[in-house]
């Protein structure tokens, strides 16, 4: 017998495949799994708008949305901005999925690419000769993520290694560091950031992020450890 979690990730899986369908290509329809194990897309419509596929790990920000429980105030987050591995904006919604006692088990995203719409209002204006105001807007999100999320922007990556890598490059780029002279400060800086990313919820980012800092696993649990216990 089917459990409650699965008999509603099934519906949803269906309805990947009539959103996709209905909407049209430039809108990927993607349903992620929340679980212990998995955090992953189960399915998959249109997946040419950000070149994943089933089984790519959650996003950046869906995971921070986890790591804020932004789910537990909010139902649904519209219209913030992403950009795909190649380079794309996207602009995104997402629906929080439930179960019984308000539980997060998954996740129902929509990515729009726009992109051929603006071409071809450019070409218009052009012809026109007129500026366009499309390609000269600055992206906005939505109310509800400024205020629960500000400045957030979603990343597509293809596996969990490379979701973590760029993490990790982003913590070293901003703080001016390089991992083979690391201190140990420095260390426990850039598990404090990527903690509060939510990266540590991805199944073996521990072991790749202990790799990456060139330390052991226990040390990256000690650090965390230690942040927690600061925090209280």
């Amino acid at each position: 017998m089917k459990s409650f979690r699965s008999k509603i990730l099934s519906q949803y899986v269906a309805l990947v495949k009539f959103l996709g369908q209905v909407l049209g290509p430039d809108y990927e329809i993607a349903l992620h799994e929340i679980s212990a194990d998995s955090q992953s897309i189960i399915a998959i419509a249109n997946g040419q708008v950000s070149g994943r596929k089933i089984g790519a790990p959650i996003t950046d920000f869906a995971l921070q949305m986890m790591k804020e429980r932004v789910y537990e105030t909010h139902d649904y987050i519209l219209n913030y901005k992403g950009v795909s591995m190649s380079g794309k904006v996207l602009r995104s919604s997402t629906i929080f999925i439930k179960d019984e006692v308000g539980k997060l088990i998954g996740m129902l995203c929509i990515n729009f690419d726009a992109s051929r719409y603006q071409n071809i209002s450019n070409q218009i204006l052009e012809l026109c000769n007129l500026q366009s105001p499309i390609a000269n807007k600055t992206e906005e999100t939505s109310a509800t993520v400024a205020d629960t999320l500000p400045d957030a922007v979603e990343s597509f990556p293809e596996t969990i290694d490379d979701m973590i890598e760029s993490a990790m490059k982003n913590c070293l780029l901003d703080n001016s560091m390089y991992s083979d002279r690391l201190t140990q400060q420095e260390k426990i800086q850039i598990v404090d950031i990527l903690n509060k990313k939510g990266v540590f919820l991805l199944k073996g980012a521990v072991s790749q992020v202990a790799k990456r800092l060139r330390c052991s696993e226990p040390t990256i649990y000690r650090y965390l450890s230690t942040l927690h216990h600061d925090k209280k």
